[in-house]
């Protein structure tokens, strides 16, 4: 394949922090690349260097001749004013540029001008330019192409900055966090539309996902250099644990060798005198490796949820509007302790009003929630902070709380951040110098730091990093309260929540019984408005409600609760007839007692794990 780009050995630091140095790799025509590393490494910045935005401090970055680049940034900027059309080809490429100057010149009347743009025209084949930017403008459902770019959301933004890179036809692409603020449903559209492109390609993103589909290599930002694995995510997974594993023991090795150096470089001067160079040089060449630090410093949720009692909240005839726009419809449902919801639905359809109204930040037009009087709601908002961003770290969390209960220990809140990654110089940071994890970060920890038992996270997946998200997933998993989870993140969803509510517009929510992924199987192959399963929420009486409809189906937990029990059961069946066998034999047994106990658990756990296993066959 042809290489369309080469770094070599490009470092970058800001201050005295050193970002990465001398990354080296390629890209070749075809290569589909995501970028991953923790937040704060240097991902962004390694995607700006690379697209131009930024210069490195050292190294080079040499494209192929003629290569056409595009380059989506996470915040896409555009001319204040400006439609949509008028926002694509402002910055829109050699084409767009063309296209603008055809415009101009009729504009102007000048018959020389014109008759130059019109050959321009010709010669870039423009001719048809805005017909198919409206096509691909109603793809990422931008319809209304009169409305001024100033009163798009951040959705309909990102949207139009993906519209304005694919009409440049570039031939490479690089994309940083493309699926912040899109809807599922457009996520879906660019996940086909790049696997089936033959667009070279180089991305961050933290959808796991979207990298799974898209990507063949993975390049990680680690330790200040970079590993190039040629694989998907799931591969790079499996062979980043083994790099790890490796690596470890090297640096045992290393430890090792450094250690009986240190000893020879410790005697007295005149005992080394006359001995090679050499020795010297391995000696501080071993000191240098040993340096590696490989242990993951990851943030620490161990916060405990404060008890819950058995009412959540109920739901009686919520209805709300705003003008035509229906949000809700008469809209009635009783929530249950644990339960763990995905609410999913198109950009604008009201997900984050509908949250709103549970918490009483926005009134309904009709209805009533009852509450139960043990709820201690923790709103993780998509709009972010509401600290004062001159405010220092310490300072924002310290006015919250001088002494924080972390599972029946009082913590002060320094050590509480540090659980966040937040070192004691980062605490003092001011909170506008933050990046977008950092204040994600933060966010989160204000929220945990109250001990909530009814967690709404809106949109908690933007600005983490992967390895972030997992560690919230787990906590989630194993959290002992209630959730209602408003995301873009596919694999989220899927880890996290019981069931979705889908928001179709128009004031209906249905609840689907199951994973977003069985969610978007189901809809792939039947009419959603014939299914058994999916029922309108609100319109049954509170005895038919939908913890009947969904116990005919396994949850996407219990799917792997079931595929876990089978493993389990086929494991204590083998060990208890090896025990069997064992005290059929008529041999004499040293340990019979502790034999005899393990026979007795094994038989137990065995009866418990064989009845739940019944109990979720039935829903299979």
């Amino acid at each position: 394949m042809p290489s369309f780009l080469q770094l070599e050995q490009v470092t970058k630091s800001y201050g005295d922090r050193l970002l990465f140095a001398d990354i080296t790799f390629g890209i070749e025509e075809g290569d589909k690349i995501g970028l991953i590393a923790k937040n704060g490494t240097g991902k962004t910045t390694l995607l700006r260097i690379i697209a131009g935005v930024e210069s490195a401090d050292s190294g080079d970055v040499v494209f192929r001749n003629g290569l056409k680049v595009a380059f989506l940034e996470q915040m896409p900027a555009f001319a204040s004013g400006s439609n949509l059309i008028e926002a694509c080809l402002n910055g829109g490429g050699p084409t767009a540029d063309v296209v603008c100057r055809y415009e101009k010149a009729i504009a102007g009347g000048d018959t020389a001008e014109i008759n130059i743009a019109v050959h321009e025209m010709d010669n870039a084949r423009a001719w048809d330019y805005e017909d198919r930017l409206k096509q691909m403008l109603s793809r990422l459902e931008l319809n209304d192409i009169t409305v001024s770019v100033d009163h798009l959301s951040g959705g309909q933004r990102k949207r139009l900055a993906i519209a304005r890179m694919l009409m440049q036809e570039p031939d490479m692409i690089i994309l940083d966090e493309p699926t912040n603020h899109l809807d599922i449903p457009v996520i879906e559209w660019l996940e086909a539309y790049l696997r089936r492109s033959r667009v070279t390609l180089l991305m961050v993103t933290h959808d796991r996902y979207f990298l799974d589909r898209v990507c063949n290599r993975i390049i990680e930002l680690d330790n200040k250099t970079s590993y190039t694995y040629d694989g998907n995510y799931d591969y790079y997974i499996h062979r980043r644990a083994e790099r790890i594993e490796a690596m470890s023991a090297e640096l045992v090795k290393v430890k090792n060798s450094l250690r009986r150096e240190q000893e020879w470089m410790s005697r007295q001067p005149q005992a080394r005198a006359g001995k090679a160079k050499y020795r010297i040089d391995q000696f501080y060449d071993l000191k240098n490796r040993s340096r590696i630090n490989l242990s993951d410093k990851n943030v620490s949720l161990e916060v405990k949820s404060s008890y819950i009692g058995s009412k959540i909240f109920e739901a009686k005839g919520i209805s709300k509007s705003f003008g035509d726009k229906k949000i809700l419809d008469d809209f009635n449902y009783t929530f249950a302790r644990y339960e763990k919801v995905g609410l999913v639905g198109a950009n604008g359809v009201g997900k984050s009003t509908f949250v709103k109204m549970l918490l009483g930040l926005v009134k309904q037009d009709a209805g009533e929630w009852n509450v139960g009087e043990t709820v201690r709601f923790g709103y993780y908002s998509q709009d972010g902070l509401s600290f004062d961003n001159n405010k220092k770290v310490i300072d924002a969390v310290t006015e919250i709380a001088e002494d924080i209960d972390v599972n029946g220990h009082s913590v002060a809140p320094m050590q509480f951040l540090q659980k966040f990654l937040f070192s004691v110089p980062d605490q003092q940071k001011y909170i506008h110098t933050l990046s977008g994890g950092e204040r994600c970060r933060l966010h989160l920890a204000t929220i945990l730091m109250r001990q909530p038992n009814f967690l709404i996270l809106d949109e908690p997946t933007n600005d983490l990093d992967i390895v972030t998200l997992g560690i919230l997933e787990e906590y989630l998993a194993d959290f002992k309260g209630c959730a209602i989870v408003i995301s873009h993140d596919r694999y989220f969803l899927d880890n996290v929540v019981d069931h979705l509510f889908v928001m179709q517009g128009d004031g209906v929510i249905k609840d689907f019984p199951g994973s977003y992924s069985e969610y978007r199987d189901y809809v792939a192959t039947n009419d959603k408005n014939e299914s058994s399963q999916v029922v309108r929420v609100g319109k049954k009486t509170q005895d038919e409600r939908h913890r009947s409809d969904r116990a005919e189906k396994m949850t996407y937990k219990e799917r792997r609760e079931f595929e876990a029990l089978t493993a389990e059961i086929e494991d204590l069946t083998a060990e208890k007839a090896r025990l069997d066998a064992l005290f059929n034999s008529g041999e004499v047994i040293d340990d019979v007692a502790e034999k005899s106990a393990r026979y007795n658990v094994v038989s137990e756990l065995l009866d418990e794990k064989e009845m739940r296993w019944l109990e979720l066959s039935e829903k299979s």
